[in-house]
């Protein structure tokens, strides 16, 4: 499918490339050194945080191209690939946003409409239409867990990237 300026991935597009670059800026400044670096006991660790932002775009393709994901098939909790450094979260990153934006940009408008449904050993926790699912479920969530992430660089002393203008360590 070619994007025209009249369909909704076209429209989505310059959202995802924005949120895309600015998570990149993000993950390069995580250090290695600062990878077990926890804010408090409850929190991730600021490398299980990298590794979660960089695999959520992964989520992007599998919500387009399929009709549901379960997070515990047959009772047994999903596997999610855990960087162990922060180049390998960087290259993670890299890799599931080529393949979202590949997805993204084949997706027809009517598919945005279907169902799409997250599951726990085949239960629904929640069904909404793929298009919701993509700016609410994946989107917002990936902003928010970055947020989080340039919390810990702040905490580490790292200097935060501009995303949506100046940061104080950028104008």
């Amino acid at each position: 499918m070619s994007t025209d300026s009249k369909s909704i991935a076209s429209s989505l597009l310059p959202e995802f490339d924005l949120e895309m670059a600015g998570t990149r800026k993000v993950l390069e400044r995580v250090k290695d050194e600062d990878w077990t670096f926890r804010p408090h006991e409850k929190s991730f660790s600021m490398g299980e945080l990298a590794g979660h932002v960089a695999t959520i775009p992964e989520w992007l393709s599998g919500t387009l191209n399929a009709p549901s994901f379960d997070m515990a098939p047959g009772g047994v909790p999903a596997e999610f690939p855990r960087p162990g450094s922060a180049r390998e979260a960087l290259a993670l990153f890299l890799e599931g946003v080529k393949a979202a934006r590949t997805a993204l940009e084949a997706t027809a408008d009517p598919a945005f409409a279907e169902p799409w449904s997250l599951l726990e050993n085949g239960k629904a926790w929640f069904t909404m239409p793929r298009g919701a699912v993509v700016r609410g479920f994946v989107m917002n969530h990936l902003i928010h867990h970055r947020a989080q992430l340039t919390v810990y660089l702040r905490l580490r002393d790292v200097p935060v990237p501009a995303l949506y203008g100046p940061s104080a360590d950028e104008s």
